[in-house]
């Protein structure tokens, strides 16, 4: 029996990125069917500038994340993201670029976030800008997923809404709160799990998941 994960996630969430080798285990999980779901949690009114006290509070976080996880959160990106006061802090453009992924080439939606995820993280590129997301998804051979970003017509804009707005109710429903979440449906019935084990035993964790 196929049972669907629903992950809630924003690609500029740094808890996230840190549960990035769970997302890719689950990816691979035989009998679970993985569905990306970013929530807008940084985009629209949730974004804001990037001040000296927000960047010393990322940057801890950060650090945090990567003593649990060992997922790296390089010195470029401190001097390129957090500390470029021009960049705001802004998922928007990043979760278009994965719902023109989505629309185009569902089966490499996971491939993508890794890719803006490590762009921003460890290479420390602005992935608030259209043309570096572009640029990523190009260099995955995404083109037409790059063509749609590009256009950003009416198509993509409402599918792209219909994802944040799908993914805040899935959250209401079951109480869930900030991102990442995990929602396992089995049989129509829906769980929110906890996500500490995909930090600390992210294997352990997807084995779990398609053993339930």
């Amino acid at each position: 029996m196929t049972k669907t994960l629903h992950y809630v996630f924003d690609p500029l969430c740094g808890w996230c990125y840190g549960a990035s080798a769970a997302v890719a285990a689950l990816g691979k999980a035989p009998g679970v069917e993985l569905r990306l779901l970013p929530s807008g949690l940084f985009a629209g009114a949730g974004a804001r500038l990037m001040d000296d006290g927000f960047a010393a509070y990322a940057w801890g976080n950060d650090q945090r994340i990567e003593r649990l996880t060992g997922q790296r959160f390089s010195e470029h990106y401190r001097s390129h993201v957090l500390s470029d006061r021009q960049q705001l802090f802004d998922s928007g453009p990043a979760t278009l670029a994965l719902s023109a992924v989505s629309l185009c080439t569902p089966e490499r939606e996971l491939d993508a976030l890794e890719a803006i995820q490590h762009a921003r993280f460890v290479n420390g590129e602005d992935i608030t800008q259209p043309d570096t997301l572009m640029a990523v998804l190009q260099a995955l051979g995404l083109e037409q997923a790059a063509a749609s970003l590009l256009r950003s017509d009416g198509e993509l804009l409402a599918a792209n809404r219909a994802r944040i707005e799908g993914a805040k109710a899935l959250q209401s429903q079951l109480g869930a709160r900030g991102v990442p979440s995990f929602i396992l449906e089995t049989s129509g019935q829906r769980q929110l799990l906890n996500s500490s084990a995909a930090y600390s035993n992210p294997q352990a964790f997807a084995e779990q998941i398609a053993k339930a």
